[in-house]
Parts: C-alpha cells; sequence; structure tokens
C-alpha cells in the first residue's frame, strides 16, 4: 500500500444524493478508502440535513479513522439547488474550523464530468425544467457550469463535439440530449479530490466556500403589505 498522504473527508450535496467519503491522498495517487452514497430513490431527494452527519460517521467508521485523523475537507460547491448545497458546504466549513484543518471547494460536475475521458457533458438536474451541465474534453473542463433547458444544452453539446454524457441529469433527459449516458449519477469522491489533491499536498490555506447557485433560490422575501383602503 502506498505511504499515506493525507485522509481527506470528501462531501457533496449539490444532487438528491447524499456523499460522504474518506479518500487516502498519496504522493501520487488518489485512492478511495470509503464512501457513503444515499439512494435518492430509497431515501427521499431532500434530506441532505438528515443524512449528512451520519453519513460522515458511516464513513469515517469503515475507513477506521477519527475525525482528528484527517488532513482536509474537499467539499462539492455546486451548482446545486440552494437548500441541499448549503447543508453540505456550511457543514464542511465547520467541520474543518473544528479541527484546525483546510477545507477545498470544488465544482460538483467536476466530479462527474472529470472522472471520464473524451469529450463529456455533465449534468445534474436543476429543477424546473432546467439542468445544471458543464462540458469536459479528458476530464479538463472546457464549458460551463451554467443552467439551461435540456434542447438548449443538446445544442451546446453538438456544437462542443461531446461524445458521451454522465449524471443524473443526462439520465432524466436522455431523450432530449441524444447522447449516450455513462458513468456515475452523482459525483465522484475521487475525481473530486483529484480536482484539489495538490493543494491538499502542499497543506495550502483554506478556499473561500462559495456556492455555485447559478441563480437565484426559490424562496423570496415577501413584498411589503399592501394598504388596506376603508370601504
Amino acid at each position: 500500500m502506498p505511504e499515506l498522504a493525507a485522509a481527506v473527508l470528501v462531501l457533496d450535496t449539490a444532487t438528491p444524493a447524499v456523499t460522504a467519503a474518506v479518500v487516502r491522498v498519496c504522493a501520487r495517487t488518489v485512492e478511495l478508502v470509503s464512501a457513503q452514497v444515499s439512494d435518492p430513490a430509497s431515501t427521499g431527494a431532500r434530506r441532505h440535513g438528515e443524512l449528512l452527519a451520519s453519513s460522515m460517521a458511516a464513513a469515517l467508521a469503515a475507513a477506521g479513522l477519527a475525525a482528528g485523523d484527517l488532513a482536509a475537507v474537499v467539499v462539492g460547491t455546486g451548482p446545486g439547488p440552494f437548500t441541499g448545497l448549503r447543508v453540505g458546504l456550511v457543514t464542511a466549513a465547520a467541520f474543518a474550523d473544528a479541527l484546525s484543518i483546510p477545507a477545498y471547494g470544488v465544482c460538483s460536475l467536476d466530479g462527474l464530468g472529470g472522472a471520464l475521458s473524451g469529450r463529456v457533458l455533465a449534468v445534474t438536474d436543476a429543477r424546473r425544467r432546467e439542468v445544471y451541465w458543464a462540458a469536459y474534453d479528458g476530464g479538463a473542463r472546457i464549458a460551463g457550469p451554467a443552467v439551461d433547458r435540456p434542447a438548449e444544452v443538446a445544442d451546446a453539446a453538438r456544437a462542443l463535439g461531446v461524445e458521451l454524457a454522465c449524471g443524473a441529469g443526462a439520465r432524466q433527459y436522455a431523450e432530449v440530449l441524444g447522447l449516450p449516458v455513462t458513468g456515475p449519477a452523482s459525483p465522484d469522491p475521487v475525481a473530486l479530490v483529484d480536482v484539489a489533491a495538490e493543494r491538499v499536498r502542499a497543506g495550502a490555506p483554506a478556499d473561500p466556500l462559495s456556492p455555485l447557485y447559478l441563480r437565484h433560490p426559490d424562496a423570496v422575501e415577501p413584498g411589503r403589505p399592501k394598504a388596506v383602503t376603508p370601504a
């Protein structure tokens, strides 16, 4: 087994799936140690706040590690729905602060398209009949992230010469996108850490964890009450 460089906790709540994993970052490799990924079909798609803490505990237990053994936290920054995404980012920031370790943010779509070779379209559900998407070539992002209707994304994919699609959104809108669908439905922990691996190895300072919402949340502040005219 390669010499341990760092044990990293990986969190992602940008999709209906809740992901908590432990990844080993060695001198030249990034390897999965343990992972807990919820199945939205059985657990529900909006239970991030309920599931994340127990998923973290299970991932650490499966890895045979305590929180104090961790060197860093890597968290998916979206794009994703406001509430679920915020759960992951707030948890990552609080956990890292409590342990005095750095937290690094990574675009969640990089955990999909970055895990595959060739020209790939990573797609997740944005609700409102829209999708979040980004395009990749050999694991490197070449377009996005953005939010658009599936038909608009299909046009962009053709212009970019995309060959494959991945992610739950790609499966949901496969007929519209017109691309073979492969790879993971939710961000792959190893692919997320690959993006941040050099920062982990260097012990770089923590990133500001800025969420990628790409649009305003559904909830808005109520307007001023209407004036009532006496009858």
